[in-house]
């Protein structure tokens, strides 16, 4: 997985990567060629009296080690692009499959998870990347180029090299094969250790007010003890690599002088080529070791580029369709083409239903309504009874289970995702702003806004008051989540990023359960105007944000139980009554 991963990543850097493994090859001779010459200054320029031959050899020494310094350094420094350009790529694939996902991949892989993919999990990439483009070609070319070298300056001694490359073969397949499983394992724990960690962060007043630190701190400390006992597993037998090899050089060297010293006493061999012989016996072990850094890298990596590819080839169960419908709406605006789609945005449930994979019951069971243009519907029912999902289904946030939705007449499940839900604004469940500024945070809804236009949707969602009152006003930063603003103003900073998108449905998503009553009043009487000619969801859980609504659907058990409107419900529906009574005084009711 992990060749065929890199493999295609490398396809767009070919002609780089050639120039990388011609580069690495040219360090590689010019590495090999040294001890030859140190060996011929020795034994014809030092032993031989021969001054010339020594300025000779040695000119033509530094002239090959300059080669080599600069074909290191420009195949290190193309090598560091290409595998920065690797994670960036794989980063960009990353997100952009994350973007496809609907909640249910992104629950199944977890947020956290999907941070660590996207971070740690693609610099362990770029790490492997950068030491295949130093070591994995000058590595093979070293140990192939030693072994032939020190055969031809003593075959008597070669034997040594041949006990020495199996003694350290093993070495390396015994500590690989032990890595592969806990590296896997620890990026596992590292995406636990990361679970906690936001859960922790996030939920710090929860928490608190149930006074559960203690609690959440050896929480913590059960999972950082893992990942540490993990880690140090994995440190311990990379630490032990580096005395093992270092014991076989040493042996090795030991034996090469020592046998090498009688050759040369007995008149068998030059004192220059056991020179060169030791410096070859160093050069392969080297090019060995290299190869062991990088095949100890390789298993962290592959363990990666697992959970990587994981994510890579899962398909979203939300997708465009194969064959867009004729009558898709045009980009522009979200608007629907005039000649196949009305433009009006009335939707229609037709016997939906909806249920979660694998769960007992469905969350929604045949659901049927029409919501008309220029009216308001409104959802309503007790928690859990799956006014939320039903909303989640027209934008295909969520996928129906059976039956069918159509917006302006076309079914959603043949329109473009793009095209459909820019055929709506949405106001969701949970006000969630992004770390910019109010101004772009606004924006999101029409990145051409002017300041005017800002304004003017401000004014209308109650919320030009008091970002007229910020330092900067419009240009006030505004912390991730919006957590720098209360619970009522990122309400009212949401809907006016929606109010600033013309389209033709609305959707909002209990979007006023945070304002006091006064203000809610005044906000629906300043963005009835505007949305006269919309067709506008909503979901309410306070039936004096919906009595003026021309639909009111009752949710009970994921069934519609009830529709109609406020005074017809009140003559007809116990559950409605119900509800109503919990929250008006039966007096005052209209």
């Amino acid at each position: 997985m992990l060749i065929g991963l890199m493999s295609r990543l490398l396809s767009a850097h070919k002609g780089t990567v050639l120039a990388i493994v011609v580069l690495q090859l040219v360090q590689a001779t010019a590495n090999l060629l040294l001890p030859t010459l140190n060996a011929a200054i020795i034994d014809d320029g030092i032993i031989g009296g021969d001054t010339g031959e020594i300025l000779h050899l040695g000119a033509w020494m530094a002239g090959i080690a300059a080669v080599q310094v600069i074909t290191a350094v420009a195949a290190g420094y193309l090598g560091a692009v290409v595998a920065m350009e690797i994670g960036g790529q794989l980063r960009g694939e990353l997100f952009a499959k994350v973007q496809s996902f609907s909640s249910q991949e992104v629950s199944a892989f977890g947020a956290p998870s999907l941070v660590t993919r996207a971070t740690n999990d693609v610099a362990q990439i770029q790490n492997l990347a950068v030491l295949v483009f130093i070591m994995l070609i000058a590595a093979p070319a070293i140990f192939i180029g030693g072994i032939v070298l020190a055969v031809h300056q003593d075959v008597v001694l070669s034997w040594i090299v041949v006990v020495v490359i199996p003694v350290l073969t093993v070495i390396m397949t015994v500590i690989v094969r032990r890595l592969i499983p806990l590296y896997r394992q620890g990026q596992g724990l590292l995406d636990r250790i990361g679970r906690v960690l936001r859960e922790q962060i996030i939920g710090a007043n929860v928490i608190r007010g149930f006074v559960r630190q203690d609690h959440e701190v050896r929480r913590f400390d059960e999972a950082n003890k893992d990942l540490t006992r993990n880690n140090l597993q994995s440190a311990l037998l990379v630490a032990a690599m580096m005395p093992m090899i270092m014991f076989v050089v040493n042996i090795s060297s030991v034996f090469v002088v020592w046998f090498g010293g009688h050759r040369i006493d007995a008149g068998e061999m030059r004192l220059g080529a056991l020179t060169a012989f030791i410096a070859y016996i160093l050069q392969i072990l080297i090019a060995i070791m290299m190869a062991m850094y990088v095949f100890m890298t390789a298993p962290r990596a592959a363990a990666c580029a697992e959970r990587i590819r994981a994510v890579l080839d899962t398909e979203p169960a939300i997708a465009d369709p194969a064959v867009p419908a004729g009558s898709a709406a045009a980009p522009a605006g979200g608007a629907a083409d005039a000649g196949a789609t009305d433009r009006s945005g009335a939707v229609e449930f037709r016997n939906v239903s909806f249920a979660y994979p694998g769960a007992e019951a469905p969350v929604l069971d045949g659901v049927s309504f029409t919501a008309r243009a220029g009216t308001t519907t409104a959802i309503i029912g007790a928690t859990g009874s799956g006014k939320t999902t039903l909303l989640n289904l027209l934008p295909r946030f969520l996928d129906a289970t059976a039956g069918e939705i159509s917006i302006g007449g076309d079914n959603v499940r043949a329109m473009p995702l793009d095209v459909l839900r820019g055929l709506m604004a949405i106001v969701p469940q949970q006000s969630y702003l992004f770390a910019d500024t109010v101004a772009e945070n606004l924006r999101l809804g029409a990145p051409a806004a002017s300041e005017p236009e800002l304004w003017q949707a401000l004014e209308a969602a109650q919320a030009a008051e008091f970002v007229r009152a910020l330092p900067l006003g419009l240009e006030t930063p505004v912390s991730q989540g919006g957590t720098n603003f209360s619970g009522g103003e990122r309400q009212r900073l949401c809907i006016a990023r929606a109010l600033l998108k013309r389209a033709p449905a609305y959707l909002f998503d209990d979007s006023f359960s945070a304002l006091d009553y006064g203000t809610d009043v005044r906000l629906r009487a300043a963005i009835e105007p505007l949305l006269r000619s919309a067709t506008v969801l909503i979901v309410a859980e306070r039936v004096s944000t919906i009595v003026d609504a021309g639909l009111i659907l009752v949710l009970e058990g994921g069934r519609v139980v009830a529709q109609g409107t406020h005074r017809e419900l009140m003559e007809s529906s116990p559950s409605y009554q119900e509800i109503a009574a919990s929250q008006l005084v039966l007096e005052e009711a209209p």
